[in-house]
């Protein structure tokens, strides 16, 4: 290859940032256990606390680490449209072992709008994995309000995990 040739092939490598090689897989969590069911409605309780606190009508789904739902409340007067949303949310956070939120700062943010032709992908944030000891045990999902609103929900109940693992520790 000529050296022109290779000056063109680097500028394009280098300006396409999809053609960068990361040393590691990003977001290599391993799956743990299944949340047990007392724990995902301990995270679900403190996800409603934090919406109750803030007036907000959210649905609260709870996903194992393979993405089955355990648990799952619907607060008075919540949009029925985000039941499905909350669930779809958790499920995607545990089986593709990274926050929603991802997804949607790639589709919004970085135009990788290719992110929509993957199977059980959601670009709105608000499903957040639950990691316990280093290993993804399930996923929270919120929906009810607007993109943020669920996020700082979702943040709420995942947090519960992340207290609950640093005093087993």
């Amino acid at each position: 290859m000529s050296s022109i040739a290779a000056a063109v092939a680097e500028e394009r490598r280098s300006s396409n940032p999809l053609d960068a090689i990361p040393d590691e897989i990003p977001f290599d969590v391993p799956y743990g256990p299944p949340i047990s069911l007392d724990r995902a409605q301990a995270v679900i309780n403190a996800a409603v606390a934090e919406a109750k606190k803030r007036n907000w009508k959210m649905n609260v789904a709870v996903a194992d680490s393979g993405g089955n739902l355990v648990a799952f409340q619907r607060m008075d007067g919540a949009m029925l449209a985000s039941i499905q949303i909350a669930e779809h949310k958790a499920k995607a956070g545990a089986t593709f072992r990274r926050p929603t939120k991802v997804f949607e700062d790639g589709i919004n943010l970085m135009h990788l709008n290719y992110l929509l032709a993957f199977d059980g992908v959601i670009a709105s944030r608000g499903g957040i994995p639950l990691i316990d000891r280093g290993a993804i045990i399930g996923a929270i999902g919120c929906s009810g309000g607007t993109d943020s609103q669920d996020e700082v929900v979702a943040e709420a109940g995942a947090a519960l995990v992340n207290q609950i693992s640093a005093r087993n520790k």
